[in-house]
């Protein structure tokens, strides 16, 4: 379940590298089917446990709501394509869903995740996104700028609007059951979904040891799943980590980090 030398380079130049069939179509299915279940349970509470967004539906703690979920962020391949980003040591900062909602018009800026910069260690977040229906060029595919997680420079920092297109800039298309790894650090953002249909993808987000998780899964996860968890799975999340309690601690009582 290694990168081989042409996905390690692209990886590593271009700032993401795709991954075409990686999900089978019952896989597919399944997710759809249980993010679907998940949104009709939820209501307009969906995704408050981190945040919500503009004219798109949007799932949070997942990894809380089923195996389907646990089995996704400890996929070999996919842990593979992360240390390639980040080193050996990363946890899972979080897993959502994201559903771009038919005929919008909201655009996502350009941006890195966290908003930070990698610092004098390397690369500290890396973002997999799961294509749940196909990515055309009109349903709100992710737009991402090459190369600029290597420019030193936040979006907001040189462009006169982030929110604009930039001439660089290219989209994330393909079929339902690709997988996209993308180092976060590259500045990227959503477009409008100009269709009739939604546009469902999940996000498996994951950071250094050493940054404090998007959604501290401690606190998120019931005690149920956290009795269960195999111990790579609870190494993954940091359950028993004590700097990570201490960096999530910190994180919250500073920015609102955990909201």
């Amino acid at each position: 379940m290694m990168l081989n030398e042409a996905e390690r380079h692209q990886l590593e130049t271009e700032g993401f590298l795709v991954l075409e069939d990686f999900m089978t179509p019952q896989r597919v299915e399944a997710m759809r089917l249980r993010i679907a279940e998940l949104f009709r349970e939820q209501g307009k509470n969906a995704g408050g446990e981190f945040k919500q967004e503009p004219q798109t539906d949007r799932l949070a703690n997942l990894v809380n709501c089923g195996e389907i979920f646990e089995e996704a962020v400890a996929e070999p391949k996919l842990m593979a394509c992360v240390s390639a980003v980040l080193g050996p040591e990363f946890k899972l900062s979080s897993l959502n869903a994201r559903s771009a909602r038919p005929h919008s018009d909201w655009v996502q800026p350009l941006h890195c995740d966290t908003g930070a910069l990698p610092d004098e260690h390397g690369f500290t977040v890396c973002n997999i996104v799961w294509l749940l229906d196909d990515f055309t060029t009109e349903n709100g595919p992710p737009r991402y700028v090459p190369r600029t997680h290597r420019s030193g420079k936040l979006p907001e920092q040189v462009l006169s609007n982030p929110m604009a297109d930039h001439e660089d800039q290219r989209l994330i298309t393909g079929k339902a059951g690709t997988v996209v790894v993308m180092n976060a650090h590259l500045w990227h953002g959503g477009t409008a979904n100009r269709t009739a249909r939604p546009r469902l993808a999940l996000h498996s987000f994951y950071c250094r040891r050493d940054v404090p998780q998007q959604q501290y899964q401690k606190r998120l996860l019931s005690s149920d799943v956290q009795q269960r968890l195999s111990p790579l799975l609870r190494k993954l999340l940091a359950l028993d980590d004590p700097l990570n309690d201490d960096l999530s601690s910190l994180q919250s009582g500073r920015s609102g980090f955990m909201k």
